[in-house]
């Protein structure tokens, strides 16, 4: 049965659309809030000198949960923000007490920083990289942190990495350097212009076999660069979503207005997340 969708006339002026957040997003009377509980971590051995926070969110469950799945979020403290954009910790409350989605523990990672260095902040070096450093550092450093608290499912289809711009590219490449044990990546306008030596995935998805993954990609038609003939992360982020389909992966690629924003990518976490962390067809 075909599905209808309301009339809405289009925008003259793109520039600064906002998508209004549906009611997954919002904090519900009826759901139990879950607990947040916050780390400190200042010893990395794949990124020496830095230190972040690291937030695990755990939904509420009545009586002992059963092993959880996980979801780690680059930019945590953005995405965890509960008056912010994405709310992921809101939206894990919720699809969990629905039912919408496995019981998953949210964590919530933030970028180094390199304390008394001229330049501190490490997002881009972490995040823009391709190569396993990222991917090694959440299996090595961070997740056990949280598989020594809670009881985690070894199960690679329950584990995956969110991100919006260049940490967009990181949950891409976590799960694309790591499928063994990531399955599931949710980018929101990835920053794949931006990657040092250029973006290999368009080429990388048309010759390598395919890997065992399940990806949800967002664009905007008002991305950075997106009128320009380099560097455009709109055109980057649909030579993507065209290599994944030309290559058979298991994918889905939702294009909207505006511009580099949370927005867009926040009012879609919910059913982002239905969607990957559902089970296969």
């Amino acid at each position: 049965m075909a599905t209808v969708v309301p009339y809405r006339p289009l925008p003259l002026d793109l520039t600064d659309v906002r998508y209004a957040h549906g009611p997954d997003s919002e904090r519900r009377p009826e759901v139990p809030a879950g607990k947040t509980v916050e780390l400190q971590w200042d010893t990395s051995r794949v990124y020496p000198g830095t230190t972040r926070r690291v937030r695990v969110h755990v939904p509420a469950h009545d009586g002992p949960p059963p092993p959880a799945g996980v979801m780690v979020f680059n930019d945590g403290g953005l995405y965890l923000d509960p008056d912010g954009d994405v709310r992921g910790g809101v939206v894990l409350d919720n699809l969990v007490h629905a039912g919408d989605v496995p019981y998953t523990l949210g964590v919530f990672v933030d970028p180094g920083v390199v304390v008394g260095s001229p330049q501190p902040k490490n997002r881009n070096v972490e995040y823009d990289a391709f190569d396993d450093r990222y991917a090694t550092f959440l299996l090595d450093e961070i997740l056990p942190l949280v598989t020594t608290r809670y009881d985690v499912t070894d199960d690679p289809e329950r584990w995956g990495v969110c991100g919006g711009s260049s940490g967009g590219d990181a949950a891409f490449t976590v799960a694309w350097m790591r499928p063994d044990r990531f399955r599931r990546a949710v980018c929101f306008l990835s920053s794949f212009a931006q990657m040092p030596g250029g973006n290999p995935y368009p080429e990388l998805l048309a010759s390598t076999p395919r890997k065992p993954l399940r990806v949800f990609l967002q664009a905007g038609h008002r991305d950075l660069n997106h009128d320009a003939p380099t560097r455009n992360w709109l055109a980057e982020n649909l030579r993507v979503g065209a290599a994944l389909a030309e290559a058979g992966y298991d994918h889905r690629l939702v294009l909207g207005d505006g511009g580099h924003s949370t927005n867009h990518g926040g009012v879609l976490l919910p059913d982002a997340l239905r969607w990957a962390l559902g089970p296969r067809a």
